[in-house]
Parts: C-alpha cells; structure tokens; sequence
C-alpha cells in the first residue's frame, strides 16, 4: 500500500478484480492521503454537489485531483428499523460500501474497509450490539465475528471490490459488543477481536489488519489498551488513531504518542480519522431543518479556544500542513499516512448524522443535523476549500 510496505495479490481464480492493479504500483505508493467518504451517495442523492475551480464534478475525482490515494468505508450490520426505515448518515450497508468501493478502485485507490460490528455508529460512547445478535452468549458473539467478517469479505471478492486494509472495530477504546466487551473486560474484547480478525485471514492471510482507538493524543489509553489486548489477542499490522484537535490534545501530544507507540509496539500507524474546521459560520439555511431539529457545529467557541489553528479556510491550511509533517516523520517510517473524516459531507436536506429510528436503536435524543459541515474540504456550496492543495502539495 504504502513504502513497499505490503504486497497483497488481489486477483482469485485467474480473474482480474478491481483492487488488483499490479504489484508494483502498490510497491511504489506514497504516504496515505485517505478520505472517508461514507456519506458520499447520500448527499449525493440529496442534491448534494461539488466543484473545483467553479466546474462541477465527480467529488471522488476531485479529491483525487488533490491528492487522495485512499478511501476509508465504514460497514454497518443492518442499518434500517425493524419496517425497513434506513438510518441515515450514509446508511452504510454492504450493497453501499460495494457501490463506493467500486468508484474508488476504478479510479485507482486504495480501500481500507472500516467494519463497525453494529447497525450504526459505534465509537468510546457507543457500541451497540447488532439487532440480530442481541441475545446471544459470548461465544455465540464470537462466532458470529467470525462468520460475518468471512462473509463480508467473500462477498468482497466475488464483488471484486476486494479491500487494501481491513480496520476490525471503530474506536475501540471502550471496547464493543457491549456490555459483554465492554472495558476492562479485555478478556472478551481480545476474543471478539480476535474473531474478526480470523474472519478477515481465513480469506486472505496477507491483508493488513488496522485496530483503531480514538484519543490519539493519549498516550495513557493506548499503552493501557493495547498492553492488554497483546497479552490476549490475535496479531495485527497496524494501529489507528483518531486524532480531532477539540477534543484529543494539541499536536505535540498526538506526535508524543504516536512516537512512543511505534516505539513499544513495532506497528505500524495511521490515523484513520482527523478534520479541522474551516470556519465558524452557521450552515442552518443549508439544512433547512428546524432550530430544534438542528445538531449544530461540532466545535463551540468554548473548543475553538483550545485549539492551535484559527477555524479559517488558512487555518485549514496550516493545521493539514503541521499534522502531515508530524504523521510522516515519526521515527522508524512508521507514521504510514492518514483518512480525512468525510471531506465530502456538506449540509443538504436530507443528509443528518442520524434520524429518529435510529436515534432509537443507540438511545440517543437527538437532535439530527448534520454537525459537520464546517469540518469538510469542501465549503457549504461545495467547492474545494485551499486545504486540498496544501494536501495534494505535501511530500
């Protein structure tokens, strides 16, 4: 994927998958310049549309003008309400990871499949067992990481849309499968991790494997979580770290970690999920929901204090910047790259984080906008914001 870093061979059976390109071409890849674009169709269907230079295109191809080598696709369980209800925020199913998959491959990308284990979003605050596993024992949740990873990833290839990275749980933090992995219940969480990542090599035994936590400027956290998980779980090749400046500590501390993990774990590292905001203005004409409808900005005024970069388009700009340098220079090579979270999610009716069927499924009030708009590299119009540049200009 990265540096000669892995040589997966993608093409079965004397077939030619999309993922397949040619070895060299992945020998020869650069730092990860990835994007989550999990709620690309949805906004897409809801009018969303994109534009670089003021002439409108493909956002996918845009990103890829500037830069991008990767997607990041989340995979949700069974995201729909008992009567068939989509939940919203992508509706990330299989038949929709497939669909963007296939875009991405076909215009040269790499695909790190991010697979939830829940029907909707899980992160250190939720991680909701899926609909049709909530009655089941711990060993029944075990095997059923197994024969659900296996069969994503065989629906996969026959698809040819075959991963270039296979992330086992979002955030883990706090574990998943709760209550029964919940933290510090390691135990468990090593066995439902482990599960998955049978899943993923009783497929392919070659694909890297991505563990991901949040908080990635907590060195505390990680140290804690993966000491415990080494002693216990299955091996892995890469460690993923979220990193949102708000909420996760300055720079310097997201660098400390990173530095000191690589170091303890001889892992590999990508941040899998990062963004910073662009601006400060309301998006709500853009939404076109009511005030008590609206979820709002992610980054009050009282967050925007403790960050490093002003929330402009400049600010942007040199916070890309800063992070890159931090990320590619960790000793050893190690900092493989990173995934911009959903570049391309913009404010258009429509599109929220969540709706109220599957605010109940996670025992959420609400409310359902989007909150994320001012974080994208696209403005609310979308056209490419100058942070696009400073990543397609970054070596």
């Amino acid at each position: 994927m990265v540096c000669g870093m892995w040589l997966p061979v993608f093409c079965y059976d004397g077939k030619k998958c999309l993922a397949g390109k040619n070895q060299e071409r992945r020998k020869m890849s650069k730092f990860i310049k990835g994007m989550d674009i999990s709620t690309l169709l949805e906004v897409e269907k809801c009018g969303g549309k994109f534009y670089n230079d003021k002439v409108q295109g493909d956002a996918l191809e845009i990103l890829k003008t500037y830069g991008a080598n990767a997607v990041r696709l989340r995979l949700w369980h069974n995201p729909y309400a008992e009567d068939g209800t989509p939940y919203g925020a992508g509706t990330n199913d299989l038949d929709t990871t497939i669909e963007l998959a296939k875009r991405a491959l076909q215009a040269g990308m790499d695909f790190l499949l991010d697979i939830h284990y829940s029907d909707f979003w899980t992160d250190p605050g939720k991680q909701f067992i899926p609909k049709a596993w909530k009655n089941y024992s711990v060993e029944e949740l075990e095997q059923a990481m197994f024969d659900y990873t296996k069969s994503v990833m065989e629906k996969l290839r026959e698809k040819e849309v075959f991963p270039t990275m296979v992330q086992v749980g979002n955030e883990l933090s706090n574990g998943m499968l709760w209550p029964y992995g919940q933290v510090p219940k390691y135990d468990n969480l090593a066995k439902f991790v482990s599960a998955g990542i049978r899943g993923v090599r009783a497929v392919d035994k070659e694909i890297p494997i991505m563990i991901h936590l949040d908080n990635g400027g907590n060195n505390e956290l990680y140290r804690r979580w993966f000491d415990e998980y080494m002693k216990r779980g299955e091996d892995f090749q890469v460690i993923g770290l979220s990193y949102y400046p708000f909420w996760h500590g300055t720079l310097q501390s997201l660098e400390d970690n990173m530095k000191d993990i690589a170091q303890r774990y001889g892992k590999d590292l990508i941040v899998a999920e990062v963004s910073m905001g662009y601006t400060m203005e309301d998006y709500a004409a853009y939404e076109k929901l009511s005030p008590e409808e609206r979820k709002g900005y992610a980054t009050r005024a009282a967050l925007v204090e403790k960050i490093e970069y002003p929330m402009t388009k400049q600010g942007q700009c040199d916070f890309m910047e800063d992070f890159m340098n931090r990320v590619k220079n960790i000793p050893g090579g190690k900092g493989k790259g990173f995934y911009y979270w959903e570049p391309a999610w913009i404010p258009v009716p429509g599109s929220g984080w969540a709706t109220p069927e599957s605010l109940e499924y996670i025992q959420d009030k609400g409310p359902c906008g989007n909150e994320w708009a001012n974080q994208a590299l696209f403005d609310y119009d979308g056209n490419a914001l100058p942070a696009l540049k400073t990543i397609r200009d970054f070596e």
